[in-house]
Protein backbone atom coordinates (compact mmCIF):
# COMPACT_ATOMS: atom_id res chain seq x y z
CA UNK A 1 0.00 0.00 0.00
CA UNK A 2 0.90 3.83 -0.67
CA UNK A 3 1.91 6.28 1.72
CA UNK A 4 -1.40 8.67 3.56
CA UNK A 5 -3.52 9.74 0.72
CA UNK A 6 -6.71 11.04 1.75
CA UNK A 7 -9.95 12.54 -0.36
CA UNK A 8 -12.25 14.60 0.49
CA UNK A 9 -15.72 14.06 2.14
CA UNK A 10 -18.89 14.82 0.38
CA UNK A 11 -22.09 12.92 0.53
CA UNK A 12 -21.40 10.81 3.43
CA UNK A 13 -20.91 13.47 6.00
CA UNK A 14 -21.27 16.86 6.94
CA UNK A 15 -18.72 19.52 6.00
CA UNK A 16 -17.01 20.23 3.04
CA UNK A 17 -13.58 18.09 3.62
CA UNK A 18 -12.23 14.80 5.14
CA UNK A 19 -9.18 16.37 6.52
CA UNK A 20 -8.67 17.29 10.43
CA UNK A 21 -8.34 20.52 10.83
CA UNK A 22 -10.34 21.83 7.86
CA UNK A 23 -13.37 23.14 9.23
CA UNK A 24 -11.08 25.79 11.34
CA UNK A 25 -11.22 26.94 14.99
CA UNK A 26 -14.38 27.14 17.04
CA UNK A 27 -16.14 24.99 14.04
CA UNK A 28 -18.79 22.61 14.27
CA UNK A 29 -17.19 19.11 14.03
CA UNK A 30 -17.17 16.97 11.21
CA UNK A 31 -19.96 14.07 11.21
CA UNK A 32 -19.41 11.04 9.17
CA UNK A 33 -22.08 8.08 8.69
CA UNK A 34 -19.70 5.23 8.57
CA UNK A 35 -20.04 1.43 8.78
CA UNK A 36 -18.57 -0.89 10.79
CA UNK A 37 -18.34 -4.95 10.07
CA UNK A 38 -18.24 -7.38 13.31
CA UNK A 39 -17.38 -10.82 13.61
CA UNK A 40 -16.66 -13.64 16.45
CA UNK A 41 -16.15 -17.13 15.84
CA UNK A 42 -14.51 -17.43 19.66
CA UNK A 43 -16.84 -17.81 23.15
CA UNK A 44 -20.46 -16.51 23.36
CA UNK A 45 -20.43 -15.26 19.91
CA UNK A 46 -23.60 -13.70 20.35
CA UNK A 47 -23.33 -11.66 23.20
CA UNK A 48 -19.42 -10.84 22.08
CA UNK A 49 -20.74 -8.74 19.15
CA UNK A 50 -23.80 -7.04 21.47
CA UNK A 51 -20.85 -6.14 24.11
CA UNK A 52 -19.59 -4.84 21.22
CA UNK A 53 -22.22 -3.00 19.58
CA UNK A 54 -22.75 -1.30 23.48
CA UNK A 55 -19.12 -0.32 24.00
CA UNK A 56 -18.98 1.13 20.78
CA UNK A 57 -21.88 3.00 21.49
CA UNK A 58 -20.09 4.48 24.84
CA UNK A 59 -17.16 5.57 22.47
CA UNK A 60 -17.00 9.32 22.91
CA UNK A 61 -17.69 10.68 19.36
CA UNK A 62 -19.93 7.95 18.14
CA UNK A 63 -23.43 7.11 18.03
CA UNK A 64 -24.28 3.84 16.64
CA UNK A 65 -27.91 4.17 14.29
CA UNK A 66 -28.95 0.69 13.52
CA UNK A 67 -27.14 -2.61 13.92
CA UNK A 68 -28.08 -5.77 12.29
CA UNK A 69 -29.22 -9.33 13.33
CA UNK A 70 -26.27 -11.94 12.90
CA UNK A 71 -25.72 -13.65 10.61
CA UNK A 72 -23.90 -17.01 10.42
CA UNK A 73 -20.84 -17.60 8.12
CA UNK A 74 -17.58 -20.15 7.24
CA UNK A 75 -14.39 -19.04 8.67
CA UNK A 76 -12.05 -17.71 5.68
CA UNK A 77 -8.39 -18.51 6.25
CA UNK A 78 -5.26 -17.38 4.16
CA UNK A 79 -6.26 -20.91 2.03
CA UNK A 80 -9.87 -19.70 1.76
CA UNK A 81 -13.13 -20.63 3.00
CA UNK A 82 -12.27 -23.75 6.28
CA UNK A 83 -15.47 -25.42 7.27
CA UNK A 84 -13.45 -27.46 10.26
CA UNK A 85 -12.73 -24.02 11.97
CA UNK A 86 -15.43 -22.65 14.48
CA UNK A 87 -18.47 -20.76 12.51
CA UNK A 88 -18.43 -16.92 12.88
CA UNK A 89 -21.13 -15.02 13.55
CA UNK A 90 -21.38 -11.58 11.74
CA UNK A 91 -22.96 -8.09 12.24
CA UNK A 92 -23.02 -4.49 10.89
CA UNK A 93 -23.23 -1.45 13.07
CA UNK A 94 -24.01 2.13 11.41
CA UNK A 95 -22.57 4.65 12.73
CA UNK A 96 -22.05 8.44 12.78
CA UNK A 97 -18.90 9.91 14.12
CA UNK A 98 -16.92 13.26 14.52
CA UNK A 99 -13.65 10.98 14.76
CA UNK A 100 -11.08 10.95 12.08
CA UNK A 101 -10.38 7.26 10.57
CA UNK A 102 -7.64 5.99 12.33
CA UNK A 103 -8.93 7.32 16.02
CA UNK A 104 -11.86 5.52 14.79
CA UNK A 105 -9.71 2.98 14.09
CA UNK A 106 -8.07 2.92 17.32
CA UNK A 107 -11.29 3.30 18.89
CA UNK A 108 -12.28 -0.29 17.65
CA UNK A 109 -8.93 -1.87 18.41
CA UNK A 110 -9.18 -0.82 21.73
CA UNK A 111 -12.96 -2.84 21.88
CA UNK A 112 -11.39 -5.79 20.12
CA UNK A 113 -8.23 -6.18 23.15
CA UNK A 114 -11.00 -5.58 25.80
CA UNK A 115 -12.76 -8.68 24.89
CA UNK A 116 -9.43 -10.78 24.43
CA UNK A 117 -8.86 -10.33 21.15
CA UNK A 118 -4.94 -11.77 20.21
CA UNK A 119 -2.82 -11.41 17.29
CA UNK A 120 -0.97 -14.47 16.92
CA UNK A 121 -2.15 -15.42 13.51
CA UNK A 122 -2.97 -13.62 10.31
CA UNK A 123 -7.07 -14.43 9.90
CA UNK A 124 -6.88 -16.77 12.70
CA UNK A 125 -9.85 -17.74 14.92
CA UNK A 126 -10.83 -14.60 17.10
CA UNK A 127 -13.26 -13.55 19.60
CA UNK A 128 -13.95 -10.02 18.29
CA UNK A 129 -13.16 -8.38 15.08
CA UNK A 130 -14.41 -4.73 14.21
CA UNK A 131 -13.43 -3.53 11.21
CA UNK A 132 -14.25 0.03 9.35
CA UNK A 133 -15.91 -0.48 6.26
CA UNK A 134 -16.62 2.86 4.86
CA UNK A 135 -16.77 6.22 6.17
CA UNK A 136 -18.50 8.91 4.48
CA UNK A 137 -17.17 9.45 1.48
CA UNK A 138 -13.58 9.09 2.40
CA UNK A 139 -10.99 7.31 -0.49
CA UNK A 140 -7.88 6.50 2.71
CA UNK A 141 -4.77 4.17 1.87
CA UNK A 142 -2.39 3.97 4.76
CA UNK A 143 -0.65 1.18 6.41
CA UNK A 144 -3.26 0.76 9.09
CA UNK A 145 -6.14 1.42 6.98
CA UNK A 146 -7.89 1.60 3.84
CA UNK A 147 -11.06 2.95 2.85
CA UNK A 148 -13.66 1.87 1.87
CA UNK A 149 -12.67 -1.44 2.79
CA UNK A 150 -10.54 -3.40 0.01
CA UNK A 151 -12.63 -7.22 0.38
CA UNK A 152 -16.25 -5.77 1.66
CA UNK A 153 -17.30 -6.23 -1.96
CA UNK A 154 -16.27 -9.92 -1.73
CA UNK A 155 -17.94 -10.54 1.43
CA UNK A 156 -21.29 -11.89 1.55
CA UNK A 157 -20.93 -12.03 5.14
CA UNK A 158 -20.63 -7.70 5.36
CA UNK A 159 -22.77 -7.33 2.59
CA UNK A 160 -26.29 -9.13 3.71
CA UNK A 161 -26.12 -7.64 7.70
CA UNK A 162 -25.67 -4.37 5.65
CA UNK A 163 -28.71 -4.78 3.62
CA UNK A 164 -30.59 -5.09 6.56
CA UNK A 165 -29.71 -2.07 8.08
CA UNK A 166 -29.71 0.11 5.01
CA UNK A 167 -31.46 -1.39 2.16
CA UNK A 168 -30.28 1.14 -0.33
CA UNK A 169 -27.06 1.19 0.70
CA UNK A 170 -23.86 1.58 -1.89
CA UNK A 171 -20.05 0.57 -1.12
CA UNK A 172 -18.21 4.00 -2.35
CA UNK A 173 -17.05 3.36 -6.14
CA UNK A 174 -18.67 0.08 -6.77
CA UNK A 175 -21.89 0.92 -6.50
CA UNK A 176 -25.08 -0.57 -5.10
CA UNK A 177 -24.72 -3.14 -2.01
CA UNK A 178 -27.87 -5.14 -3.14
CA UNK A 179 -25.81 -5.61 -6.96
CA UNK A 180 -22.86 -6.85 -5.48
CA UNK A 181 -24.55 -9.17 -3.18
CA UNK A 182 -26.29 -10.77 -6.00
CA UNK A 183 -23.12 -11.47 -7.77
CA UNK A 184 -21.34 -13.30 -5.06
CA UNK A 185 -21.77 -17.14 -5.46
CA UNK A 186 -21.98 -18.03 -1.10
CA UNK A 187 -24.33 -16.72 1.06
CA UNK A 188 -24.57 -16.54 4.91
CA UNK A 189 -26.21 -19.00 7.41
CA UNK A 190 -29.82 -17.32 8.96
CA UNK A 191 -29.14 -17.89 12.68
CA UNK A 192 -32.84 -19.07 14.35
CA UNK A 193 -34.20 -16.70 16.52
CA UNK A 194 -31.58 -13.95 16.70
CA UNK A 195 -32.47 -10.17 16.96
CA UNK A 196 -30.73 -6.79 16.23
CA UNK A 197 -27.73 -6.08 18.59
CA UNK A 198 -28.62 -2.63 19.11
CA UNK A 199 -30.37 -2.11 22.95
CA UNK A 200 -31.99 1.37 21.91
CA UNK A 201 -31.02 3.03 25.50
CA UNK A 202 -27.58 2.14 24.51
CA UNK A 203 -27.65 4.23 20.99
CA UNK A 204 -25.59 6.96 21.73
CA UNK A 205 -22.62 7.92 23.78
CA UNK A 206 -24.11 11.37 24.76
CA UNK A 207 -26.08 11.69 27.87
CA UNK A 208 -30.01 12.79 27.89
CA UNK A 209 -30.52 15.90 27.71
CA UNK A 210 -31.26 16.23 31.86
CA UNK A 211 -29.72 13.59 32.86
CA UNK A 212 -28.01 13.34 36.10
CA UNK A 213 -24.95 11.06 34.53
CA UNK A 214 -24.24 14.02 32.07
CA UNK A 215 -21.59 15.25 34.97
CA UNK A 216 -20.46 12.15 35.60
CA UNK A 217 -19.97 11.32 31.26
CA UNK A 218 -17.98 14.81 31.43
CA UNK A 219 -15.14 13.81 34.04
CA UNK A 220 -15.02 10.07 32.25
CA UNK A 221 -14.31 11.62 29.28
CA UNK A 222 -11.24 13.81 30.82
CA UNK A 223 -9.87 11.40 33.03
CA UNK A 224 -11.18 7.55 32.68
CA UNK A 225 -9.81 4.94 32.22
CA UNK A 226 -9.28 5.01 28.26
CA UNK A 227 -7.02 7.81 29.07
CA UNK A 228 -4.05 5.59 30.11
CA UNK A 229 -4.82 2.91 27.79
CA UNK A 230 -1.59 2.02 25.90
CA UNK A 231 -1.76 3.17 22.13
CA UNK A 232 -3.46 0.18 19.66
CA UNK A 233 -1.16 -2.03 18.18
CA UNK A 234 -0.66 -1.53 14.37
CA UNK A 235 -3.67 -2.84 12.22
CA UNK A 236 -2.90 -5.82 9.79
CA UNK A 237 -4.91 -4.67 7.22
CA UNK A 238 -5.68 -8.20 5.66
CA UNK A 239 -7.53 -8.94 9.12
CA UNK A 240 -10.81 -7.22 7.95
CA UNK A 241 -14.05 -8.41 9.69
CA UNK A 242 -14.31 -11.78 10.78
CA UNK A 243 -14.22 -9.46 7.92
CA UNK A 244 -10.51 -10.34 6.59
Amino acid sequence: MSGASVSSVSSGSSGSSGSSGAAGAGAAPVVRRGVVALGSNLGDRDELLRDAVAALAATPGVTVTAASSPVSSVAVTLAGPDETKPTYLNAVALVETTLEPLALLDALQAIEHDHGRVRDERWGDRTLDLDVVVLGDLELDTERLTLPHPRAAERAFVLEPWLQVDEEARLGTRGRVADLLAALPDRTRPVPGATGLLLPARASSAPAPGSDDASDDASDDASGPDDARAPAPARDPDSAGGAS
